[in-house]
This record gives structure tokens, C-alpha cells and sequence, in this order.
């Protein structure tokens, strides 16, 4: 037998032993309260009987008579004794204010005085105590004896002595041990299944080899770039690596408490929550897109939980948004050129047929296009990112065929919100319309930009196909996409619209547009980071 397999051995009987000695010790504990409690419930009993005797005595009305007749004890010792024998007492004495004894089982000891407390009695107080009299330790009950007139004439005094109840309580013990055997036994024997139990789970693996196991998986567990998220069957997080609480902020506290009360994203909240799996869902938390993977987890057929991976694709978003721009920029420079060089094309044969005068005019006017919008645009946004942005939306929109059109009725002062997310906010709804428009090959698409009642309003129309049926509800949720695949459309334009909406504690909302197209509006609280008297824009 090899070395490791008498180990295994060892740890298994040791672990079992120390069940049984836990199991003894309770045992006994458990045998001895037992033993107590029994001699403690015999001694209530015995009590409650030694003041219900007395008690009659007291109220009966022929002892007094006869106390204070000539014989006393011959009237009283017959009854007392009778009542003695048939109550299973272990006394009754019946005495006079002055302690002389008229009744005792003892007829010795009638005539000499009572041992014990009598005062409380004399008083016209009944009490009960333990006390070592005559026959020994006993609990004793001493009841004032009233005549008719309500003077106190003598006491009795009833009790059970300590021996009495120490044989009671003794024969309860053979069932007590019996009892405690039969414990010991059912104990020993869920320990030894308990032990099989626990050798199973843990596969027979030592507890080195389980903590080195537990090590290793909680160092790559932290160590490695997704997030992990556990949750159990209940729907409590069991847990979450580092970077699962970076990317969604959760505090120390998390783990153990449900996903509800975690104030998740609604819909990273509702993917925690679903039983079925689920690949490759676009997320939006915070400022993050974030890609999950979400699998339910079994044993036995029974669900326990669930395990969702999150990867931070923020970054690589940006990165491909950029080379969208960057590929868009290339294409309208590449059309710009070639644009630029049928201008060119058409002023040297103006020049050449000696139309000087139509060859400037139409070089101006070309130049004069761009400069003017560019006043305009300056003089009634005060927004630098917006302005530029909204210039370089309209060469894109123009060289694929959309115009681009800016209400002239709308201000929008310094709003002090942040400069990217307004970026990120018109950039994504500009971009979702001039799709839309490019389809017809001359749509238009309408950008308005106001402050309404202290709120910033963004408006983008479009003369595109419009939304599809019950496509309002979903368009800014991520990974929902009206583009056909392969047309460039992921799902995370608009959900970034969306998620920076809600940062700045603003709205989203689309409907359908009149005569055909889609609307999309943004609104957004500026509170006292705008001046009065702005001018409204048209909704």
C-alpha cells in the first residue's frame, strides 16, 4: 500500500474521530441538562403539590377548631396522616404559634418544637424553601392556620423531602441513557456517511492538493483581462473577479447580495437574470461596450446559477469607428478631388472660350459655400466640437449624395456639458440618418439644435425608409441594428447615443416622420450651466 494511500487513510479516520468525540461530548452535555432538568421538573412538581396541600389544609375549617381543642393530636394525626399516605407526602406537621408540634410521622417527635422558618408564616405569608429539618433535606411548604375570625391559631407545614425526589428523578435516568445511547449511535452513524459524503465531493483529493487547487484558480481567476460574474440559483452573486467589478464599479459588498439590488444596467441586469445561454450580447454600461457571453450552469439536471464573461470592447469600438472615419474621410477626399478637378476642368474652358467673367462667378460661388456655412454655423452655435463636427457631416453627406440641412431658426449657446459626449450624441445620430437618406441616392437629412425650456434639443430627421414596425422601443438598445449584415451595421451607434444621454441625465426617443423617414430626439437638462434668454428652436 503506497505511502499517499495510508495518508488518505489517516486524515479520513482522523476527521471521523473527531466527529464521534463532538458527537460523546454533546451526547453527555445534552444526558446531563437531561438528568437536571428531570430532577428540577420533579422538584416544580413536588412543590406545586406541597403548596396544594397546605393550602387545604389551611382552608379547611376543623383544624383550627381542633387545635385549639383539648386533644389536638388526637383529632389532627389520624387525618394527617391519612392525607400524608394519600398524597405521597413525606410530612405533615401541624403546630402551634409557638413551634410545639401537634402532628408528625414521627409520633417521637409531636410535642417538640418545629426546626426551620416560621416567620413569614406568622405573618399570614405562605412560603416554600429547601431546608434540612428532621428527616433530612426536604422542599416544604408552611401555610398560616386562621380561625373563624381570621387569627392565625397555628401553622402546618407540608413537604417532600430531596431523597424522595432523587429516587423520582432516578428513575427516569435508564430511559435518559438509553435515550443518550440511541443518539450516540444515530450521531456516529451520520458522521461515518458524512465522511463518505465529503471524500466523494471533494473527489479524494487531500486538503493540500484541494488549497494548492483553490490557489491556482483564484490567481487566474484575478489574473485574467475579462470579467466574470457568478451567480447562483437564487440570483444572488456569488462572485466577481477584478475586473468584472472595474468594468461595472461594484463595490467590496457585492458578492451575496442579489443581482437586483446591485443597480446593474437594466439589460446587463435582465442578461444576469435569463436561463437560457446566450453568446456574443452587446452591452452598454456607462461609457463602456461591453460583449457578454452568458452561460447557465447545472449539476444533476438542476440549475445552481449562472456564469457570464464580459469583454471590454470600448476600445476596439472606438478603434473601428475611427477607421470608419477614416475610410469615410479617404472616400470624400478621393470625390472632393475628383469634384475639385471637374471644377477645374470647367473654369480653364470657361477662361478658353473667353468667359472670364462666368469662369470667377462660379469659382466663387463653389468657394463661398463651405466659408458661409461655416459663419453661420459659428455664429449661432457656441459649441467648437459641434460647429466642426457639424462641417465635416456635411462634406461626407454631400459626396454621398444627401444634403445636409441645419435649422436656421435654432441657438445653442455654451452648454458646459461635456464635449465628447455631445460628439458621441450628434456624431452617432448624424451618421445613423445619412445611412438611412443615402438609400433613395438624393435624401435629405434635417439636424436641429436648440435650447428649450433650460433643455438642449437635438432633432434628426431623415427621408429614409423609416423605422420598422416596433422598432421604436429597441432602436437604441445595443446590438439591435435595422442595416442589412454586411452593411457595416453593429448595433452600438445609437446605444452609445443612449448611454451618454442618460450620463448627462437626459432622454432618447424616435418616431416615425411625417411624409415618410424617421426622427430622432435627444433631450438634454443644462440647469444653470446655461444663460437665459436663449433662444428657442423648433421641435
Amino acid at each position: 500500500m503506497s505511502r499517499r494511500r495510508l495518508i488518505d487513510r489517516s486524515l479520513a479516520t482522523r476527521l471521523l474521530g473527531l466527529q464521534l468525540v463532538v458527537v460523546a461530548v454533546v451526547v453527555a452535555i445534552g444526558a446531563a441538562v437531561a438528568i437536571h432538568s428531570a430532577r428540577e421538573a420533579t422538584y416544580d412538581r413536588h412543590r406545586d403539590e406541597t403548596q396544594a396541600v397546605a393550602r387545604i389544609l389551611a382552608i379547611e375549617p376543623t383544624v383550627p377548631r381542633a387545635l385549639e381543642g383539648r386533644d389536638a393530636t388526637r383529632a389532627l394525626q389520624p387525618l394527617t396522616e391519612r392525607i400524608r399516605r394519600a398524597t405521597g407526602m413525606s410530612f405533615i406537621t401541624v403546630m402551634r404559634p409557638d413551634r410545639t408540634r401537634v402532628t408528625h410521622p414521627d409520633p417521637g417527635l409531636i410535642g417538640r418544637p418545629f426546626v426551620g422558618r416560621i416567620a413569614p408564616a406568622l405573618a399570614g405569608d405562605e412560603f416554600t424553601e429547601r431546608y434540612t429539618g428532621t428527616l433530612g433535606r426536604s422542599v416544604r411548604t408552611v401555610s398560616p392556620l386562621r380561625d373563624g375570625s381570621g387569627r392565625i391559631v397555628g401553622l402546618v407545614a407540608v413537604g417532600v423531602t430531596l431523597d424522595r425526589i432523587g429516587d423520582l428523578a432516578a428513575e427516569q435516568l435508564p430511559a435518559l441513557v438509553l435515550l443518550a445511547l440511541a443518539t450516540f449511535a444515530v450521531g456516529g452513524t451520520l458522521s461515518v456517511l458524512l465522511a463518505r459524503r465529503i471524500k466523494r465531493q471533494t473527489l479524494g483529493l487531500e486538503p493540500g492538493r484541494i488549497t494548492a487547487l483553490y490557489e491556482h484558480h483564484d490567481a487566474t481567476l484575478h489574473a485574467i483581462g475579462e470579467g466574470v460574474l457568478v451567480t447562483d440559483a437564487a440570483g444572488r452573486l456569488t462572485l466577481a473577479n477584478d475586473e468584472a467589478r472595474r468594468l461595472l464599479g461594484l463595490g467590496e459588498d457585492a458578492e451575496g447580495r442579489p443581482v437586483a439590488a446591485l443597480g446593474l444596467a437594466p439589460d446587463l441586469a435582465t442578461l444576469l437574470a435569463d436561463r437560457d445561454p446566450v453568446r456574443d450580447a452587446t452591452l452598454v454600461v456607462g461609457d463602456r461596450l461591453l460583449l457578454a457571453a452568458h452561460t447557465p450552469t447545472t449539476v444533476d439536471g438542476r440549475p445552481t446559477g449562472t456564469v457570464t464573461i464580459l469583454r471590454d470592447r470600448t476600445e476596439l469600438e472606438a478603434l473601428g469607428r475611427e477607421l470608419d472615419a477614416v475610410r469615410g474621410m479617404t472616400d470624400a477626399l478621393r470625390a472632393q478631388a475628383h469634384e475639385a478637378a471637374n471644377r477645374m476642368h470647367t473654369i480653364v474652358g470657361l477662361v478658353e472660350l473667353g468667359r472670364t467673367d462666368e469662369a470667377v462667378r462660379f469659382g466663387s460661388d463653389e468657394a463661398s459655400f463651405a466659408s458661409d456655412l461655416l459663419a453661420d454655423l459659428e455664429a449661432r452655435i457656441d459649441e467648437p466640437a459641434l460647429v466642426a463636427l457639424v462641417l465635416g457631416k456635411v462634406a461626407v453627406a454631400r459626396e454621398r449624395g444627401v444634403a445636409l440641412r441645419v435649422a436656421e431658426d435654432g441657438e445653442v449657446p455654451s452648454t458646459g456639458l461635456p464635449a465628447a459626449d455631445l460628439v458621441t450624441i450628434v456624431g452617432n445620430l448624424l451618421d445613423n440618418a445619412i445611412d438611412a437618406a443615402a438609400v433613395r441616392g438624393d435624401g435629405h437629412v434635417d439636424l436641429v439644435l436648440g435650447v428649450v425650456d433650460d433643455e438642449l434639443v437635438v432633432e434628426v430627421g431623415d427621408d429614409g425608409p423609416g423605422l420598422p414596425a416596433g422598432a421604436a422601443d429597441r432602436l437604441f438598445r445595443a446590438g439591435f441594428t435595422t442595416k442589412p449584415a454586411g452593411a457595416g451595421g453593429r448595433g452600438v451607434g445609437l446605444a452609445l447615443v443612449a448611454g451618454a444621454a442618460e450620463r448627462l441625465g437626459g432622454s432618447v426617443a424616435a418616431e416615425d416622420r411625417p411624409g415618410g423617414g424617421a426622427l430622432l430626439r435627444v433631450l438634454l437638462p443644462l440647469g444653470h450651466a446655461v444663460a437665459t434668454g436663449t433662444t428657442e428652436a423648433g421641435r
